[in-house]
């Protein structure tokens, strides 16, 4: 079986801040501290690509656990 690339979907902020369960101002405020990858193609229009969005997200909550 061949495994083929997924290509990247990408929405709206109003869209990726449903998917996420949050609301679009901590969207802005994500963009704003440059937690994640945003595609800016005019002033008034960015999309997301979903999956880099997630994945920065994760990276940035990771919780380093200690042994003890």
């Amino acid at each position: 079986m061949i495994e083929t690339e997924q290509k990247p979907i990408y929405v709206r902020k109003a869209n990726l801040a449903k998917m996420l369960g949050v609301s679009p101002r901590t969207v802005d405020n994500w963009i704003a501290k440059r937690m994640i990858p945003v595609i800016a193609t005019s002033p008034r229009l960015h999309l997301f690509d979903v999956e880099a969005v997630k994945g920065a997200l994760e990276q940035g909550f990771e919780i380093a656990v200690s042994g003890g």
